[in-house]
Order: C-alpha cells, then sequence, then structure tokens
C-alpha cells in the first residue's frame, strides 16, 4: 500500500481506524442497496470531516469502516456524526424496511468498536473488510 501521509501545518501524520458499527438489537436490517447507499453517505461525510475511507463493507447488522484521520479529529465526535447522519439519511432513503424493525429513532446500537491499525497490516485489515459476506 502506498503511503500517503496527511500534511497540515505543523504535522505530517499517517493515522488509520477500523470503525464498526451494529445496528440496534443486532437486528438483519440492511440490504446490499442500503449497503451501497451507506457508502456513498459515508465518503461524502468523511471528506467534510477531511477523512479519507479506505475501505468499507458490511452485513444485514453492522459495518466495518477503514479510514485515515488526522490528528486534529476527535474520534468520538466523528463517530458520533457518522452514527447520526446516516441514521437520518437511512431512514428517510428506505423508509419502509426500517420501519418495519425499528419504531423509535434508532438504527445504531449506543456503542462502537474503533481500533487504531497499528496491530496488523493496512493490508492484511483491508483484506479482511473486502471478505465479508455482503448480502446481495
Amino acid at each position: 500500500m502506498q503511503t500517503d501521509f496527511i500534511s497540515r501545518g505543523r504535522s505530517v501524520s499517517d493515522l488509520k481506524a477500523h470503525l464498526v458499527l451494529t445496528t440496534k438489537y443486532k437486528r438483519n436490517v440492511f440490504t446490499g442497496e442500503m449497503l451501497h447507499r451507506l457508502h456513498e453517505i459515508l465518503e461524502v461525510l468523511l471528506v467534510k470531516w477531511e477523512c479519507k475511507l479506505i475501505e468499507f463493507n458490511g452485513e444485514e447488522n453492522h459495518i466495518h469502516l477503514l479510514f485515515q484521520y488526522h490528528p486534529n479529529v476527535l474520534l468520538s465526535k466523528l463517530v458520533n456524526n457518522i452514527k447520526t447522519v446516516t441514521s437520518r439519511k437511512l431512514r428517510q432513503e428506505f423508509v419502509e424496511p426500517v420501519n418495519k424493525l425499528y419504531w423509535k429513532d434508532a438504527l445504531w446500537n449506543g456503542s462502537y468498536f474503533v481500533a487504531s491499525c497499528g496491530g496488523v497490516t493496512i493490508s492484511t485489515l483491508k483484506k479482511y473488510i473486502e471478505n465479508k459476506n455482503s448480502p446481495q
């Protein structure tokens, strides 16, 4: 993988994180179409945060994101924004399938998993995410 450092002001960084979000009650809500739309939403959203989406995939009840970020980004605020924006947009665009499972304005579980990518190589993690079983 080509190193793509972020240079801003007096800092140069190469921080990458693996984020996993699960649906509330681990309900199987996502279809292939929903995951495709979620991917589009996340690409735009991460650019607004001056981050870069490296890899995305998901299954019926959770998603994986691998992204690059600058040290100025507060991960907890970014994750909260990701959950809020994606929940709102998916609930607006896929009303019937989401409302069939959720009656309140919550799509995501309250908790999340995030890890820096220093434990494994990025290529290993990228292959792991690419090989998740996406619904058709």
